[in-house]
């Protein structure tokens, strides 16, 4: 099945759909969303992605991200996709969106309108989807700051910006 992404203005209004890998060719601004999930500690939960991605391949970044399909609501979307992804579900509310455009590995480029979506989770994760995941760990806002700092290039771009924004305007 050919995945699409759905093109946006800057006003987050629908465009048209494009094939995924020719969305990130072109650098066509598209609608996605980012998934925060925190622990009862505080801490943030991470996920290295997996080296098969065709980009940011071994990248850390936030527990999910992805693009919602025709018809479906980003919220809709953020959670089909973190049970796909880390076999598990729970409440997530919108905190913010932002537009960036970036240059990434393999000749390809992101512009995406971000959503932004924050939840709380304690339970054992225990069926994430290898084909999507490498790894995954928590940690506390301080370290993973400090960690970005000193390695930005071990860490997914948009996940960078939308973390400064969370950390940075107390979202």
């Amino acid at each position: 099945m050919e995945e699409k992404v759905i093109l946006v203005n800057e006003q987050d209004e629908e465009i048209e759909l494009m094939e995924k890998l020719q969305a990130h060719q072109l650098g066509r601004l598209h609608r996605a969303f980012s998934i925060f999930i925190f622990n009862s500690k505080k801490e943030m939960l991470l996920q290295q992605r997996a080296l098969s991605k065709y980009h940011c391949g071994g990248l850390w970044s936030n527990a999910c991200c992805s693009h919602p399909r025709k018809g479906e609501t980003i919220l809709q979307a953020a959670h089909r996709r973190l049970k796909e992804e880390f076999g598990f579900d729970t409440p997530l509310e919108e905190r913010f969106s932002f537009i960036y455009k970036a240059n990434l590995d393999h000749n390809l480029m992101e512009h995406e309108f971000d959503h932004v979506l924050v939840g709380q989770f304690d339970g054992p994760i225990t069926a994430f989807n290898p084909e999507e995941i490498a790894s995954f760990c928590w940690y506390a806002l301080p370290t993973l700051e400090k960690k970005i700092a000193s390695n930005p290039e071990l860490f997914t771009v948009w996940f960078r910006i939308a973390l400064n924004k969370y950390v940075f305007t107390g979202m």
